[in-house]
């Protein structure tokens, strides 16, 4: 469809169920039903260790949603403490909502695509890190290759695609390479998550830049902002970016201007920091 037709997309992330934040989704979920969002984008982490509980939670959660949602799968919602059904099954725990996991939304004009980058194991370690793979890729990418001329596109991953941090640690292995073909298609935006801080900022690739939108946290493991999401207003062409947070702090200072190795609160002085600086005394709860 033509440029021009305008959509309100929620995007939330990290919303660690088995350590939620009850206010705050009870809030979100109050909001989508207020404000009826043409789509809810999830980019993973929906689970603390990916408990029975902790999936039965966040199934109903997301089921009871007044809108169509897209779940992405993030390094917490992987079998734990089960390695048998992480290298078997990985998304059985996925079941009771598998309609939505990676599923592409088409609006008119815009398409959100997948991008997974939680494998169930990888050649370094902590496995949490993000990976994109040659495979996961491709699918992305045929999908995107698949959408009627002239349809504009976001994609939807868990993990931030950057390869290097504030100190130089390899964060998503495969990032930038993706980063490089998503430009070459003229993807609007990359949503992600993972460091429980939001952040809207451009890479450079050697195809152009392309937009990376991160969405925070909605449980109580926050890193220097209190739990938010991102609503997204698109415009035809482009996103407006309100990071929506029951404090009413000011979009700008939710956002970090780096990505950081993880979603820990900064401890070091070369570490991003929102302006807001709602960084917790102690690390938080991590069972």
């Amino acid at each position: 469809m033509a440029g021009g037709t305008k959509a309100l997309i929620f995007h939330l992330s990290d919303i660690h169920f088995g350590l939620v934040d009850q206010a705050a989704i009870d809030w979100t979920k109050a909001e989508i039903a207020r404000m009826k969002p043409d789509a809810v984008a999830i980019t993973g982490d929906l689970t603390m260790r990916a408990r029975h509980r902790e999936f039965d939670a966040a199934t109903a959660w997301i089921n009871s949603l007044e809108a169509p949602v897209t779940v992405e799968v993030g390094n917490h919602d992987m079998p734990y403490f089960n390695l048998f059904e992480r290298f078997t099954d990985p998304y059985r725990r996925f079941n009771g909502m598998k309609d939505k996991v990676e599923a592409e939304i088409d609006l008119p004009g815009l398409a959100i695509v997948s991008l997974n980058t939680a494998p169930r194991a990888q050649p370094r370690w902590p496995w949490s890190y993000g990976f994109v793979t040659d495979h996961q890729l491709e699918k992305t990418l045929k999908a995107i290759d698949a959408l009627p001329a002239g349809m504009k596109v976001a994609v939807a991953c868990h993990h931030p695609l950057v390869e290097a941090g504030t100190r130089g640690k390899a964060l998503t292995k495969g990032g930038n390479h993706a980063l490089a073909e998503l430009a070459k298609r003229k993807v609007v935006a990359v949503l992600s998550g993972h460091v429980h801080d939001a952040f809207d900022m451009v890479a450079d690739t050697p195809n152009g830049p392309i937009r990376m939108i991160g969405a925070g946290t909605l449980s109580q493991r926050v890193r220097s902002t209190p739990p938010s999401f991102n609503e997204l207003h698109w415009d035809g062409e482009t996103f407006e970016v309100v990071v929506r947070n029951l404090e009413e702090v000011p979009t700008r200072d939710m956002q970090i201007d780096e990505v950081p190795e993880d979603a820990m609160p900064p401890r070091e002085p070369d570490e991003p920091v929102a302006p807001v600086g709602r960084v917790p005394a102690e690390d938080p709860p991590v069972h």
